[in-house]
C-alpha cells in the first residue's frame, strides 16, 4: 500500500511581484506604437504617400530649377529627410498630443514605464516605420534613375544621420505634445512641417535663399539631415562633421527638455 504524501510538491508558478525589466516594457510599448501608426490612415498619408508623390512629381516635371544633373539626385536625399521628419516629428507630435488629451498618457504615467522609457519606445517605433519608408523611397528613386554615389563609409554616415535625426525629432515632438494642448500641437506640428518643407533644403536648394536666411536655415536639424545625406549620397563627398554636430546638439537639448517638461495629463 502506497503511503500518503506528507510534503507538498513545489509550486509550478510562483508570484514575482514587481515591474518587468525596463527593456521588456520598452519593447512592448514600442510594438504597440508601431501598430497604432500602421492602423492610422492619416499617418500613412503623411509618412508614405506625400513623400513618394513629391519625389515622383518633382522628378518628372521641371517645375523647380534644381541645378545640373538628374533631378532625382537632388530630390531623393531631401525626401528621405522629409520622411524622417514626418514620422519622427509631425506624426509623433500629433499622435502623442491627442493621447495626452484622451487620458492615454495619464494611464501610462501610472505604470512603471518611466518617461525615458516612453521616449525610447516611441523612438524605436519610429525607426521601425522609417525602415519601411526608406525602402520604398529608395526603390522609387532607383526606378526614376537615382544611383547613389556613397561608399561603405558614406552609407554608415547616412545611417548615423538618420538615427540622430530620429532621436532629435522624436524628442522635439514629445516636448511639443507634452507641453501644448492637443489642438495647438496639431496646428503647430503641421505649420512646422510645411515651413521646413519649403525652407529646410528638402526640395528647394538652400543656396538660393538670401545669405542671412541661409545661415539661419543651416542650423536647423532638417537642413543638416538633408544636406548631410545629399553630400554623401548624391555628391559622393566625404562625411562631414557639421551635420552630425547640429543633429546631436538638437537631440541632446530636445531630450533633456522633454524629460523635464513633459506632462502626462
Amino acid at each position: 500500500m502506497t503511503e500518503p504524501r506528507t510534503r507538498t510538491a513545489p509550486a509550478l508558478f510562483a508570484p514575482a511581484p514587481g515591474a518587468a525589466p525596463l527593456h521588456r516594457m520598452v519593447g512592448a510599448q514600442a510594438a504597440m506604437e508601431v501598430r497604432i501608426m500602421l492602423r492610422n490612415g492619416e499617418q500613412l498619408l503623411l509618412t508614405m504617400v506625400i513623400p513618394l508623390l513629391l519625389l515622383t512629381g518633382f522628378s518628372l516635371t521641371p517645375v523647380l530649377d534644381l541645378g545640373p544633373g538628374p533631378r532625382v539626385d537632388f530630390l531623393a536625399p531631401g525626401v528621405l529627410a522629409l520622411a524622417v521628419l514626418s514620422t519622427a516629428f509631425t506624426g509623433q507630435a500629433i499622435g502623442t498630443g491627442f493621447e495626452r488629451r484622451y487620458g492615454v498618457l495619464k494611464r501610462l504615467g501610472a505604470t512603471p514605464l518611466p518617461r525615458g522609457g516612453l521616449l525610447a519606445a516611441k523612438t524605436l517605433a519610429v525607426l521601425g516605420v522609417q525602415s519601411v519608408q526608406i525602402v520604398l523611397i529608395c526603390a522609387t528613386a532607383a526606378a526614376l534613375g537615382w544611383r547613389p554615389q556613397a561608399d561603405a563609409a558614406g552609407v554608415a554616415y547616412a545611417v548615423l544621420l538618420v538615427l540622430l535625426a530620429t532621436a532629435c525629432f522624436t524628442a522635439l515632438a514629445l516636448l511639443m505634445a507634452g507641453t501644448l494642448r492637443a489642438e495647438a500641437t496639431l496646428a503647430a506640428a503641421n505649420l512646422v512641417y510645411v515651413v521646413l518643407l519649403g525652407l529646410g533644403g528638402v526640395v528647394f536648394p538652400v543656396d538660393r535663399l538670401p545669405e542671412a536666411a541661409g545661415t539661419a536655415v543651416e542650423a536647423l536639424p532638417i537642413t543638416a539631415l538633408a544636406e548631410g545625406l545629399r553630400g554623401v549620397l548624391a555628391d559622393g563627398a566625404a562625411p562631414a562633421l557639421g551635420p552630425v554636430a547640429v543633429l546631436a546638439a538638437w537631440a541632446a537639448a530636445g531630450a533633456v527638455l522633454a524629460a523635464r517638461l513633459f506632462r502626462w495629463e
